[in-house]
């Protein structure tokens, strides 16, 4: 995509911390984004703008915004960012209002979320893999602390537009040809740090200080790799549990700042994503004969509190 090109129409639904990141981005280059989101992320950005608060900049955006899925309608790209527990409801309530055929690009953790919108309504879906970490410490505010790259695959003319996109608004993105394979590796990182961090109310960096909390992360990457093992998943640039150990002790030091989603969720009495993290592992290592009783527990507890709230 050429500066000169035109920009094609784009919606953010569930705009949060991702969706407001990369949709804030998009509209800082120029493109026509409109986010819908809950009523005091929406109220905070037609008063006052969107304010992106990174590691490179700090910058007001002017960007539309809506309450209503209907401001998706005639939109050439949609960014989806609902919690993954919303999936289905939110394709089947968005299918009728866009008939056009957007793009939809799913921007969530997890690894079955384009099959899963896809099974609820008849809507073209990439999955991409995120690695940022970034916050709304109040609303129409993002907090940047960490990354804000992307990938996504396999290789298509669809897949090199899109990339183009994001590249255009200075969002690093590469294209595979495994995109399973990043997905699983993602959701390694998800589920060796986001439970942990959530149920300690810590940050990424203060797991990583902890031996007793790398013994934990020890164990859940010993479980994940099992699992995806007998899937027949080959996790990118890991060999074995070692690997996953060293890996998620990395990016636990490299995004040291950043406190999980999982935990973000919880703080402020919200569903969280634990089914499409700790609790899918605990799922599929059931069905294939591995045990995941760090996982399990891990999620078992998140749920038991996800309750009280």
């Amino acid at each position: 995509m050429t500066q000169t090109e035109k920009w094609p129409s784009i919606a953010v639904i569930g705009a949060g911390a991702v969706g407001g990141y990369f949709g804030g981005l998009l509209a800082r280059a120029g493109a026509p984004v409109t986010m819908i989101g809950r009523p005091a992320f929406v109220d905070a950005i037609n008063r006052n703008g969107l304010f992106l608060d990174t590691l490179q900049f700090q910058e007001n955006v002017r960007v539309q915004a809506s309450t209503e899925l209907s401001a998706a309608a005639g939109a050439d790209i949609i960014l989806f960012c609902v919690k993954t527990p919303d999936n289905a409801a939110t394709a089947r309530q968005l299918a009728p209002l866009v008939a056009a055929g957007p793009l939809v690009v799913s921007l969530q953790n997890g690894v079955d979320n384009a099959e899963r919108i896809r099974a609820a309504a008849n809507l073209e879906v990439l999955p991409v893999v995120v690695y940022v970490a970034a916050s709304v410490p109040e609303p129409g505010k993002i907090k940047h602390v960490g990354r804000g790259d992307l990938a996504l695959g396999p290789k298509t003319e669809k897949t090199e537009h899109l990339a183009a996109i994001f590249a255009r608004a200075g969002i690093p993105c590469r294209i595979t040809d495994d995109i399973v394979s990043e997905l699983w590796t993602k959701l390694l990182w998800n589920c060796a740090l986001n439970a942990i961090s959530a149920l300690g109310r810590v940050k990424y960096g203060q797991i990583a200080a902890s031996a007793d909390a790398r013994q934990v992360v020890q164990s859940l990457a010993e479980e994940f790799v099992a699992v995806a093992s007998a899937a027949g998943i080959t996790l990118v640039g890991i060999e074995d549990a070692s690997d996953a150990f060293a890996g998620a002790c990395q990016i636990a030091t490299q995004m040291s700042g950043a406190l999980s989603s999982t935990a973000q969720d919880m703080l402020r009495g919200k569903r969280t994503e634990i089914d499409s993290l700790n609790g899918y592992i605990s799922r599929r290592g059931a069905e294939l004969g591995v045990a995941t009783p760090v996982n399990h527990a891990l999620y078992t507890m998140i749920k038991l509190a996800e309750g009280r709230a």
